[in-house]
């Protein structure tokens, strides 16, 4: 074994470490995007699912795809349009999202079994991973904590608060962006500022 190959290894390594952090702090600038434009991020979201069905569409007059692949990707993009009904609000219990999740786990099982028997070129199976199966999921992963400076308008609490004292009283935010705070604090180190 010579040290080339190990310091191969070792550059794979850095490599991936480099490839995660550039993922990560891209998941933050977009969560912050979405958090700050809700409306543009609703509206943007919606195309998506518009596009995903389209290109289903697609699919049936011009590949011969499994009709099984072609109708849980309808029934998938069904579940996030009924999401996107609620939108900022993403309830995770919630019939629709879990029957997206659902439809989300079996549309990668039908795409994996359907392209292991049938070779198609790799630029094409990762185009329909990428626009079919994980586009908008991703978008709806992101905008998770869309709903953390919403203001409320109801109270479900019946304790006598008034609806502004019941949302700074709520606790810990819950959502991507807070995940990610977390890790910046808890992980990366900090620089003391200097009194001038």
């Amino acid at each position: 074994m010579s040290f080339l190959y190990i310091l191969s290894w070792v550059s794979l390594l850095i490599h991936i470490v480099f490839v995660l952090i550039s993922i990560a702090a891209g998941l933050y600038y977009m969560a912050e995007i979405v958090e700050e434009y809700t409306q543009a991020a609703s509206k943007l979201i919606r195309m998506m699912i518009s596009a995903t069905v389209f290109v289903y569409i697609m699919f049936i007059f011009f590949d011969n795809l499994p009709w099984k692949m072609i109708l849980c990707g309808f029934a998938a993009q069904i579940f996030h349009a009924i999401i996107m009904s609620n939108f900022p609000f993403i309830r995770l219990l919630s019939f629709p999202f879990v029957g997206a999740v659902v439809f989300l786990v079996i549309n990668h099982i039908l795409a994996f079994q359907f392209f292991t028997s049938f070779y198609y070129p790799f630029m094409q199976v990762l185009a329909y991973f990428t626009i079919c199966l994980w586009m908008v999921p991703i978008s709806l992963f992101v905008s998770l904590n869309a709903n953390d400076n919403v203001l409320p308008t109801t109270i479900n609490d019946s304790a006598g608060q008034d609806v502004v004292t019941n949302y700074f009283n709520r606790g810990k935010k819950q959502g991507l962006l807070s995940l990610f705070s977390y890790a910046k604090d808890s992980l990366l180190p900090t620089q003391k500022k200097k009194p001038y």
